[in-house]
């Protein structure tokens, strides 16, 4: 899995978890929307990670819990 795909797989289980639109996560976040759609859909491969800890305040989590996931360990990740 590519660290894109890893990055949406996980914003996305994060969003169903807490029943969050992209709007409601733009709003609580300041991330516009159209970027949290792209996450989401892979379209943005090269993610900043100031935007990931901006999401995180918007979804009410740390970094280290958005990335504590194992979906994040070395042995999943391709690129």
């Amino acid at each position: 899995m590519t660290i894109a795909e890893a990055l949406s797989k996980r914003l996305i289980q994060l969003m169903e978890e807490r029943n969050m639109t992209e709007y409601r996560l733009s709003m609580l976040s300041g991330v516009n929307q159209t970027t949290i759609a792209d996450v989401k859909k892979m379209r943005n491969t090269a993610v900043n990670v100031r935007i990931i800890f901006e999401l995180c305040q918007g979804l009410g989590i740390d970094l280290a819990e958005f990335f504590s996931d194992p979906v994040f360990n070395n042995d999943n990740i391709i690129d």
